[in-house]
Formats: C-alpha cells, structure tokens, sequence
C-alpha cells in the first residue's frame, strides 16, 4: 500500500551529514543513491566556468583507487606483500604494492588527458606531459601508497593527492605544481581499511564517499563534515623520536599526559590512518621536526598540504609550529615540512609552547 512504500522509501534516504553519536549503518540498498560521479557532475553544474575536466580528471583518480583497493585486499594470495628490491627517492625501500600504485596513479591520471605535471613520492623526478593530445591543465601530485611499510601486517594504508591548476598563461613545467597549498583546487585521500573510504575537499567542506564493491561505487555516506565541537583527548606522535624532540613538543607532550583527564596516545604510524581518526575524533597528530630531522619526514606537496587542506576546511588548524603548513611555499617537488594538525584546541596549545620560544 501508499504508506508501506513511503516507509521504504523514507528508510533508504541517504544519510547526509556526519555526527559521531550516530554511527548506525545505512540500509543496504538505496532507492536514490548518491555515486561520487553524480556528486561531481552536480557541483560542476553549480559552476558556470566549469568544462568537465575536473570531472574526468576525478573520475580517474577513483579508478586508480579502486584497482589499488582490490590490490591490497588480494596482496596476500596474489603473492603482492614484501619488497620490491629497490629505494624510492625518500630513501625507503620500496614495496610491490607500491610500484603497482604508483603505475596505477600514472596512468589513469595521464589517460584522463587533463594533467600536464605528475610528481609521484615514488619517482624522483616529475612527469611532464608534453603532447598536447594528451596534456591538460592541472598538476597532481601524490602518494600512492602512504603507509606501505605496514601492508605486510595488514595495517590500513590509503593514497593521497593534490590537485593544483597551472596558470593559464604556462606551458605546463615543474615551476607550476610548485605552489603552496592555498592555491589548491582539491584534496583527497582514499582509506583502504576495513571499508575504502575516500575523503575529499573541493574547497567547500569535506564528504566522505565509500566504495560499496556489489556496484563497485563510491557512495557517499558523510557529508560536510567537520570535526566534532568536543574533541577527544587524543594526542598522536612517534614517541620512540621523543629524545629528539624540541622543547616545545616536549613540554605539550609532557602536559597533556600529567592533565587532570590525561590524553591517550593513539599512534598507527600510516598517515591517512592517523589524520582519518583525527578528522573524525578530534585531537592532534604530530610528525614535527626535530634534532634527527630538520625538516620533519613528511612532504608538503603529497602529504603536508593535502591533509592540512583537509583538516582545515573540517574546522581544524594545520602548522609547522611557526608557520600555517598551507602558506609555506616549495621550493623543491619532495620538499619535507614539519607537521602538526587537528583540532584548534590542541594544535592552539602547541602554538603557546612554541611561541614561548621566541
């Protein structure tokens, strides 16, 4: 009857906004799903400038991420765990499901034919395009397997990727991707966890899509999301580093285990792990610099800008300590930063220590 069917139609409306008390799964099926691709082709429509390319570049990058979900959910019996045998650039010995990555990465990305500069963690030096067949106007840059050092115990990797957008009057050359995070276009990441969940920012808030493998789609499941108002006391650092540490990250560190509610530390050491739990939880993750590494680990292009990009449109705050990560401008396609990002309360209390330094 009418009102059997308006039940059924009212419990499979798409839940839109993200609140951590109301974690209950969404009905298994949709009568008016809401895929990634539908979601692009309704922001594209809101903009009158828009050509679609954004669009086809987008819908390349869920590709390369869906092939490298199933990957990793096969490297066991697919024989894909351990290393490759070489180093990347970053000194790293590098894993099978890496270099399968980063191809992966390369070739949607240059297919889509709107990308003119590639620089991959995996690849010293950029990929240029230089048919003009096959070249567009944006500038990606990632990471392809982010926490590949943790894939042969089974720990949850993802990629990360930023997109920047060349100048119109550029032949399309390194000097265009390197250009701090506030000229960004979008960011993202892909979870390849219990769920592959991908998290992106055009600019106007974050949304969530998750791959449901029966339509083999990205769906989305949260949107706007932004860090909860009353963040857990979570704080997230290497600790076996802490002999290294600077005074300041020593003295909050030291602060927030004595407070009267001590912090938990909650330290998964794959990046999109750490930021996704920080995103959604509140806290603060923490890879800043120190006496062994000047510069901190992480690389501003692939890492630093597209998660502070991230976290800030979530109402978070992202800095090296004295500077806003998405102001620093790079001089070189794998330039490290130091970085600490989450909620404004906690990252606001790292801002005090350092501040006392000077």
């Amino acid at each position: 009857d009418k009102d059997q069917i308006l039940r059924i139609r009212e419990q499979a409306k798409p839940h839109k906004e993200f609140h951590p008390e109301n974690t209950m799964a969404k009905p298994v099926f949709e009568a008016d799903p809401i895929t990634l691709t539908r979601f692009l082709l309704s922001e594209q429509q809101k903009a009158a400038e828009a050509t679609g390319d954004f669009t086809i570049l987008m819908t390349s990058i869920q590709l390369a991420c869906k092939v490298i979900s199933t990957a990793v959910r096969k490297a066991g019996i697919s024989g894909l765990y351990g290393l490759e045998g070489t180093v990347n650039v970053q000194g790293e010995e590098v894993k099978k499901l890496d270099i399968i990555s980063h191809d992966n990465f390369v070739n949607a990305i240059r297919s889509s034919t709107k990308a003119c500069v590639l620089v991959s963690e995996e690849q010293e030096d950029p990929i240029i395009i230089t048919d003009e067949k096959l070249r567009g106007r944006y500038c990606c840059a990632f990471d392809p397997l982010d926490g590949s050092s943790n894939i042969d115990c089974n720990v949850s990797v993802g990629s990360i990727f930023a997109i920047y957008k060349k100048p119109d009057n550029s032949p399309g050359g390194i000097n265009d991707i390197l250009q701090p995070g506030n000229k960004l276009v979008a960011a993202g990441y892909c979870m390849y966890g219990s769920a592959t969940q991908m998290v992106l920012s055009f600019g106007k808030g974050v949304h969530v899509f998750t791959l449901d493998p029966s339509v083999g789609e990205f769906l989305i499941t949260m949107e706007n999301v932004k860090i909860p108002e009353k963040p857990k006391t979570i704080y997230s650092i290497n600790e076996g580093n802490a002999m290294y540490w600077h005074e300041p990250i020593k003295r909050f560190v030291e602060k927030v285990k004595s407070a009267e509610k001590p912090y938990s530390a909650r330290y998964v050491g794959s990046m999109v792990a750490d930021v996704h739990r920080t995103l959604l939880y509140g806290g603060i993750f923490m890879y800043p610099n120190d006496k062994k590494t000047k510069s901190g680990k992480l690389r501003l292009l692939y890492e630093g800008n597209p998660m502070a990009f991230i976290i800030e449109q979530a109402g978070g705050k992202a800095t090296t300590g004295t500077q806003r990560i998405l102001d620093v401008v790079p001089k070189d396609i794998h330039e490290r930063v130091p970085t600490i990002l989450g909620c404004k309360r906690d990252v606001d209390m790292v801002l005090e220590e350092y501040a006392k330094e000077n």
